[in-house]
């Protein structure tokens, strides 16, 4: 099989991170006959210093026409004073908006290696985490109007947060399709006892409820779900949220699996191409110097090939590389404890290659 892959290096760690998840995709093409092509894109502040636009039509044209898109990190404290509107993450919420994808899908799955590296006693994590976090990906507040204006001799601003039904029925149905495929459980997160938006949601997930009867649907405040997600993490399995509370929610989650260097993530609309990314910053502090953890990234191109190329043997021979791995003790500074073997970037890229086996 033959796929096109956009590629965004972007910044800081990014450029370091994807290089590894690139040799391991090339590693799969030889495993399994395939060819993967990569098709580079300037996203992000590289995009701001190149062409002064955080993407300009022309990259996300080619994202746009690709088989599906594999992100770094993009932004820095480099690009901090630029133009709001043309900020690095811009860019990246026009790369959304630009392919569609309204469904950011982010697990929240702890690694047994790495028990020890959750925050949480360790009699909560024995009880298991592992759950899934649905968001919204393109509509709400980050996609309102926002204005800010002089009024009574003091600024004042304003970002509306805004919904439709439809908006809501579509990512309520991933939703729901997702609960069917794990556990049957469906937690819908949101503020109906302030918000009209929220209001909205809640009455559109119940009328989509009785479509799914195999689905237990349940409801659950934002705030309320922020202190369950430390205070039981078993009790969820999928979560669907609006973009906000969403984007809140996912890096909470994923702190509680022991570092966000090994949460991947997908963002899927209506066609196969989808946009897949680590969840973690550009970090910039640690840029060119070797330490990055490129496994959350490794780990996105396995969601790339296991959901929008169909290739689910492909997705578990990476995963079962990065799993063997960390029982081996090879640990990035991110993720490591004492009596492991701690390695640079390069090195755990190089490590789950050695251990790619095509069953």
């Amino acid at each position: 099989m033959q796929k096109n892959i956009a590629v965004i290096r972007g910044d800081g760690i990014g450029p370091e991170i994807v290089e590894q998840a690139l040799l391991v995709l090339n590693k799969i093409g030889e495993l399994y006959g395939h060819t993967f092509t990569y098709t580079d894109v300037d996203m992000g502040g590289v995009a701001i210093d190149k062409w002064g636009d955080p993407l300009p039509a022309e990259m996300l044209q080619k994202c746009v026409a690709a088989d599906s898109v594999l992100l770094g990190a993009v932004g820095g404290p480099k690009w901090n004073d630029v133009p709001g509107d043309k900020r690095p993450e811009k860019g990246l919420l026009r790369l959304r908006a630009g392919m569609g994808v309204y469904s950011n899908n982010r697990p929240a799955k702890i690694w047994p290696q790495l028990a020890d590296a959750s925050p949480l006693k360790a009699s909560i994590v024995d009880k298991g985490i592992d759950f899934i976090i649905v968001r919204e990906l393109i509509g709400g507040i980050y996609f309102g109007s926002h204005t800010t204006e002089e009024k009574n001799g003091e600024k004042n601003a304003v970002d509306i947060l805004q919904y439709s039904e439809s908006e809501i029925e579509r990512i309520g149905r991933i939703g729901f399709e997702t609960a069917r495929k794990r556990s049957g459980k469906l937690c819908s997160v949101e503020k109906s006892n302030v918000l009209d938006s929220s209001r909205l949601w809640k009455a559109v997930m119940h009328r989509l409820a009785e479509e799914y009867p195999d689905v237990e649907l349940s409801d659950m405040l934002v705030d309320n779900c922020a202190m369950q997600i430390v205070k039981d993490p078993s009790q969820f399995d999928v979560v669907v949220t609006e973009n906000m509370f969403g984007d809140i929610l996912s890096d909470e989650a994923s702190m509680i699996t022991g570092s966000i260097g090994m949460i991947p993530s997908s963002s899927l609309g209506a066609s196969s191409n989808g946009l897949y990314e680590p969840i973690h910053g550009s970090a910039p502090d640690i840029a060119g110097m070797d330490l990055a953890n490129p496994i959350g990234t490794i780990l996105s191109a396995a969601m790339m090939l296991r959901f929008s190329f169909d290739m689910p043997a492909e997705a578990d021979c990476i995963e079962n590389a990065v799993s063997a791995v960390l029982d081996a003790g090879y640990r990035t500074a991110d993720i490591y404890s004492d009596g492991c073997e701690k390695i640079g970037c390069s090195e755990m890229g190089r490590r789950i290659l050695e251990n790619m086996r095509k069953d």
